[in-house]
């Protein structure tokens, strides 16, 4: 029975943990790796380990968590610990924290990039030579794919065709109303752009207050759900270390097992309410353009 309950423990952690990671965005794809690789190499593509400082705070936690389940399952005999503690470590803060949602982001992106290329075509330049301009000082969020945009301009590109496709780089419905806009603005010539463009940003900004209170509601169940499990944390250890009788039963293979399962259900209504938190992704404007 104690093997059972080890065993069932492990398994429902790693699948809990299988859960998190098919939820978290997939990193894009990497470079054909050399045959010879380092250790540390294959345990970043095997636990999808974030680059630089990141990283290196997560292996921190896991290792600090590992070793911590291994002292207190020596303690109490719970075994149940080793991984629960790994899992919580990890997985608890993605769980309790709200899915970010990039529109903002790239509402904000998009509005200092209109205003910007408004006032170069305001001198009197063209489309294209305002876009190749305003690489100087593009936002941090949509510079690579400006980058790209401009190359296909100097590379002859019909600037319709390039800005489609920079459309698709974006993709997103906030965007395709900007490039939308220089597209017309290209084929009719500059003239009246600057103030197109200028009211477009202006609508941009009406946009982004309407998702910033949107935002903000999304985020008050959050609030009160981490609040309670801060609260219920709190409570169980210090229950566990005054008056450690009452968890005895929880001690048991029997006991470990229940555990688990009512951990387990505790870690899905998580996930449940972090799928429901996201956002649907909305039809876009320009589409086909890869066809």
């Amino acid at each position: 029975m104690a093997l059972l309950a080890v065993l069932a423990g492990l398994l429902i952690a790693a699948g809990a943990l299988a859960v998190i990671a098919g939820l978290i965005p997939s990193w894009p794809a990497q470079k054909p790796v050399i045959a010879h690789t380092s250790l540390a190499d294959r345990w970043a593509r095997l636990s999808r380990r974030p680059a630089g400082r990141r990283g290196r705070q997560r292996d921190a936690i896991l290792l600090v968590s590992v070793v911590a389940g291994f002292l207190l399952s020596a303690m109490t005999g719970w075994v149940i610990l080793i991984p629960l503690l790994p899992a919580i470590a990890l997985g608890l803060p993605y769980l309790l924290t709200l899915p970010k949602s990039r529109d903002i982001e790239l509402l904000e992106a998009l509005d200092r990039w209109v205003r910007q290329l408004s006032s170069t075509l305001s001198t009197g330049r063209s489309i294209t030579d305002a876009i190749r301009l305003s690489r100087r000082s593009a936002p941090a969020l949509i510079a690579d794919e400006l980058g790209i945009l401009i190359g296909r301009l100097n590379n002859r590109w019909e600037t319709k065709d390039a800005l489609l496709r920079f459309a698709d780089d974006l993709g997103s419905p906030d965007s395709d109303a900007v490039i939308a806009a220089l597209i017309l603005a290209a084929n009719r010539g500059s003239d009246g752009a600057a103030a197109t463009l200028l009211a477009l940003a202006d609508s941009i900004q009406s946009q982004l207050k309407g998702r910033r209170v949107i935002e903000t509601e999304r985020a008050k169940p959050y609030i009160v759900v981490r609040q309670v499990t801060g609260i219920t944390c709190t409570t169980l250890i210090i229950a566990f270390v005054i008056g450690h009788s009452f968890f005895a039963p929880y001690g048991t293979p029997v006991g470990q097992l229940i555990l688990s399962v009512l951990i387990a259900l505790y870690v899905g209504s998580l996930l449940l309410m972090r799928r429901r938190a996201m956002t649907t992704p909305r039809e876009r404007i320009l589409t086909g353009a890869r066809a």
